[in-house]
């Protein structure tokens, strides 16, 4: 406790799981907090989700950055850093615990729903030349045969509407996606409004995103890239082949890829167990995505990141 004529340090720290709900009352987590010289602050059990530090040391300094960790058995680790503390002011950090063992829960996504629950990505399921029985099966085959790529689509999508650029979010100008092999846990190929290329190169100059070096060096045939750079964690990339041209009911476009990164750079702002797991030589995780963006969006105070599917216990 810091001496009367100091201020404190406030913090709340919520657990939320797979669901985005909250923690069960009475499972048990495990808190810890770390300042900014990695000294621990407190290593402490509590069997409820919403954990208040009311008094906190607070240093006016590089101290008062702290790591807050957050484990509970059966569950997957998960923490945030840095986290500022502020004099007399209350800090509020959301963390997402996955089940060690654990599947998608696609029942928000049928087939039958997203066309009144989200006609945008309903649409762009849909749309091109397969007949609504076919769009309909090559959607279930999907879910069922490769449901990484799935929640990946999902995960871009949900995203890449809360990109708002100087004209529309940046999902309004995708018409079509690619159904082929190219569909993957990481990424996709559609095609978008040429426009959709100014818009983005435009918002970029406002600082919104941010232009990548010799982008087909990682994505062949591309002709430019930008990632978004709202985020410390999965911010979407969007990378244009603008040398392969198709015209959909009478509008140029040009194939794009987008995908998510896990980190803006090699400075982590989130912790995860599964994380250094995945960094090297592995395809990006579509449930770490899925975790990053969630705690990134709350942390960022935007509205929740919420994809038309969960992540649960496995049988």
């Amino acid at each position: 406790m810091n001496s009367p004529d100091k201020p404190n340090g406030q913090l709340l720290v919520r657990v939320f799981d797979g669901t985005r709900q909250s923690l069960p009352v009475g499972k048990q987590v495990l808190v810890r907090l770390l300042d900014g010289d990695q000294k621990q602050l407190r290593c402490d059990f509590f069997q409820k989700p919403n954990i208040l530090f009311s008094e906190l040391p607070f240093y006016d300094n590089y101290r008062d950055m702290l790591t807050v960790i957050v484990s509970a058995d059966g569950y997957l680790q998960a923490g945030m850093t840095p986290v500022p503390l502020k004099a007399n002011t209350l800090q509020i950090v959301d963390l997402m615990l996955l089940p060690k063992n654990n599947t998608y829960n696609f029942s928000p996504a049928r087939w039958e729903d997203l066309e009144t629950t989200d006609p945008a990505t309903y649409g762009l399921l849909a749309h091109g030349p397969a007949n609504p029985a076919d769009a309909k099966a090559r959607y279930y085959e999907l879910m069922e045969k490769k449901s990484g790529a799935l929640a990946c689509f999902f995960n871009i999508v949900t995203a890449t509407r809360e990109i708002h650029l100087p004209q529309g979010n940046a999902l309004n100008y995708f018409k079509q996606l690619v159904w082929d092999e190219t569909m993957a846990q990481d990424r996709f190929f559609a095609y978008a409004d040429q426009s959709l290329v100014d818009q983005v190169k435009l918002a970029a100059s406002q600082g919104s995103f941010k232009p990548e070096t010799g982008p087909a060096f990682f994505h062949p045939g591309a002709t430019c890239s930008f990632k978004e750079v709202q985020f410390g964690e999965a911010n979407v990339q969007l990378t244009f082949h603008e040398n392969d041209v198709l015209t959909l009911d009478g509008t140029t476009c040009v194939k794009v890829e987008p995908d998510i990164d896990y980190y803006k750079d090699l400075g982590a702002h989130a912790l995860l167990e599964v994380i250094p797991n995945e960094l090297f030589g592995s395809v990006t995780d579509p449930k770490t995505v899925y975790v990053l963006r969630w705690i990134a969006g709350r942390h960022a105070g935007i509205p929740d990141f919420n994809p038309p599917y969960t992540i649960i216990p496995s049988a």
